[in-house]
């Protein structure tokens, strides 16, 4: 179905920011571990892993959250180990414990050796967007999305995840010259894997740099803005007769928001941490916005969850001429209540409709 042919493309232009009628919201996370429906699928489907390689199941949760909430967009169910996996760094996914990497990367021949994958590895991601797309119809857009260089090199070399980022900061001071080889390598199959994505119907796509905040001024715009950078200037920016948008996120990086609004993408994510007014005159009308309620604001019942939603729509203002998408500062929590997601959903539509100029 081309793009043109979308029921509900409010998401898009708000992104592009266009005229739209209310604010749309999407979030992330949304499909899974909050939702009893996922948690089933992912029983049958035996293991993370056995989930998100089969494209039918992708597509079964991922469009999971779209049947309960008037959501305004879809997001590819995947995850953004993918990559490095398809590169041969065995991933698996512990019961409790998380992503971890039966070989990660940390010595010169382990660098060596890093090669960017052959697409065809991640078929099954880009069979999962064609399915996807198939199913959704033309209801909403579809976001395809993929980890940034340098949260894909903190995973790579670290094994797992991290709360003090050692192994990885320790190879950005001692040996900057691996580190950097890494994050080229990342930063070719990024962008590979972002255009096959687009190629296979992903309307807009998205970067997650989960990791970008733990590094120090003049290091993040390094190791971490300079390879998003890279892939942002690489992607394909229309399909199907429409522009591709492409966000942005990096979790803890409002203090250099106005470089990120300037590495070429089309919207950039806040965190929680972030003064939304303040990110609007910041970046004034060089990317739209998109956040920034804490996720946390979810478990305090129907009125708080509907006061923060409405504190966060009047903080951006009117969104008559688009610009702003409502999102989550972070990932929704699995423990959160699917109700209070639907009390969400309901009041940033309302709300929004009535600051519209």
């Amino acid at each position: 179905m081309p793009a043109s042919a979308l029921k509900n493309d409010v998401f898009l232009r708000s992104l592009l920011r266009e005229p739209v009628p209310y604010t749309p919201i999407w979030l992330m996370r949304q499909a899974g571990r909050y939702l009893p429906e996922y948690n089933e699928t992912r029983a049958r489907a035996g293991s993370f892993m056995g989930l998100a390689q089969n494209p039918d199941y992708a597509a079964e949760v991922t469009l999971q959250p779209l049947a309960r909430y008037a959501l305004d967009a879809a997001i590819l169910f995947s995850d953004i180990l993918t990559v490095p996996h398809a590169m041969g760094l065995g991933l698996d996914f512990a019961a409790g414990e998380g992503p971890r990497f039966a070989r990660p990367v940390r010595t010169e021949d382990d660098v060596a050796r890093l090669a960017v994958p052959d697409m065809d590895k991640l078929r099954y991601v880009f069979d999962a967007v064609r399915v996807i797309r198939r199913e959704l119809d033309g209801k909403v857009p579809l976001i395809g999305f993929a980890g940034s260089p340098w949260t894909i090199a903190c995973y790579m070399v670290e094994g797992q995840g991290s709360d003090d980022y050692r192994l990885v900061k320790t190879m950005l001071y001692a040996r900057p010259d691996l580190l950097h080889r890494i994050l080229e390598v990342n930063a070719q199959a990024t962008l590979q894997y972002l255009n096959a994505q687009i190629d296979a119907g992903a309307q807009a796509v998205m970067l997650f740099d989960s990791w970008g905040g733990v590094l120090a001024d003049g290091l993040f715009q390094q190791f971490s803005l300079a390879y998003t950078r890279k892939v942002v200037a690489g992607l394909r920016r229309e399909n199907e007769g429409r522009r591709v948008p492409v966000i942005v996120f990096t979790k803890g990086g409002g203090q250099w928001l106005e470089e990120i609004a300037a590495c070429g993408c089309d919207a950039v994510g806040l965190d929680w941490t972030v003064d939304l007014a303040a990110a609007r005159r910041r970046t004034g009308d060089r990317v739209a916005l998109q956040g920034n309620m804490d996720p946390m604001a979810l478990f305090g019942g129907s009125q708080a969850v509907r006061a923060e939603a409405r504190r966060v729509l009047d903080a951006y203002g009117p969104v008559g001429e688009g610009g702003h998408v409502f999102n989550l500062g972070h990932g929704i929590s699995r423990f959160t209540p699917p109700d209070a997601v639907a009390e969400l959903v309901e009041e940033v539509h309302h709300h929004s409709r009535s600051l519209r100029r």
